[in-house]
């Protein structure tokens, strides 16, 4: 049973990420920026001259790992499930540097005994030479196996804020991308290197045909859509990028991003598989300047 103390008041060091611009290349070629090699707007991520980094990178950044799985937490590790994910950038991030995340567990809901319980870790991350905030990233995950746990600790926090449901109009942007067999492959040496995204039998014993994509890998290309469909590929322009993750992609599979504008500096995303009829992404939430 998940232990509500211990889990809250978990103690994370301070992780200090130090990155090079082959790392912010690798995380945009991971993405599938370059694709055309005519397309000089993608090339500023893929290649050192006037290089750009993308802002979700920074989801790849002072990761604590799966701390889940120490004992300590009570938490069944296996059936946790990224839910949703946020990012807010407060100052561009650079295509090299060396960041200092800060990581703390924010709230802790039970849902009740048979129905999970939801965990929110916030991430910051401070440029070391400055001192100054880069970015916020959110990440939300669904504890399937520890409804319940208050029952024991007498104590649930406040679940987190319900992202809105996108618009039911049509959408005013589309575009689609494919991805490449070997994407998850490509992407995991951004720094996830769960076996889930590359080893057959991992994914079999999870229930998968395959290995699957990494759900950040499918939200780094909604900021691709972003980027390259309203922002002219001006990346510092992309302050927040929150969704819900709905479905799993499969290496190879083409995904379809669908973007409603809501004023001047807000846009709503949803993502899909058509060839399934499955929605990957949904709930988006845009802001821009």
């Amino acid at each position: 049973m998940l232990n509500y103390e211990v889990c809250k008041n978990w103690t994370f060091p301070d992780i200090v990420h130090r990155y090079t611009e082959r790392d912010t290349m690798l995380y945009a070629l991971g993405l599938g920026f370059g694709q055309d090699p005519m397309d000089r707007g993608a090339l500023r991520f893929v290649y050192e001259k006037d290089l750009q980094a993308v802002p979700t990178m920074a989801t790849t950044m002072g990761s604590p790992g799966i701390w889940w799985r120490d004992p300590r937490t009570g938490a069944d590790a296996v059936k946790l499930v990224h839910g949703e994910q946020d990012i807010r950038v407060h100052k561009p991030l650079a295509p090299s540097g060396t960041l200092v995340a800060r990581n703390r567990v924010v709230s802790l809901t039970d849902k009740g005994a048979g129905k999970g319980a939801i965990a929110v870790l916030l991430r910051t991350l401070i440029d070391e030479a400055s001192g100054e905030t880069v970015a916020e990233s959110r990440n939300v995950t669904f504890l399937r196996g520890d409804g319940g746990f208050s029952e024991t600790s007498g104590v649930s926090d406040p679940g987190p804020e319900a992202l809105p449901a996108v618009p039911e109009r049509a959408a005013d942007i589309e575009v689609s991308y494919a991805t490449r067999p070997e994407t998850a492959l490509l992407y995991r040496l951004s720094g996830d290197v769960n076996p889930l995204h590359a080893d057959p039998d991992i994914a079999a014993k999870a229930g998968f045909h395959a290995p699957i994509l990494h759900g950040l890998c499918t939200y780094g290309m909604g900021a691709r859509a972003v980027i390259e469909q309203v922002l002219g590929h001006d990346a510092a322009r992309l302050k927040r990028l929150a969704v819900r993750f709905t479905s799993p992609v499969w290496p190879g599979e083409t995904v379809r991003y669908e973007l409603w504008r809501e004023g001047d500096t807000v846009l709503r995303l949803r993502a899909t598989v058509d060839a399934r009829k499955t929605v990957v992404l949904n709930n988006g939430v845009v802001e821009i300047s």
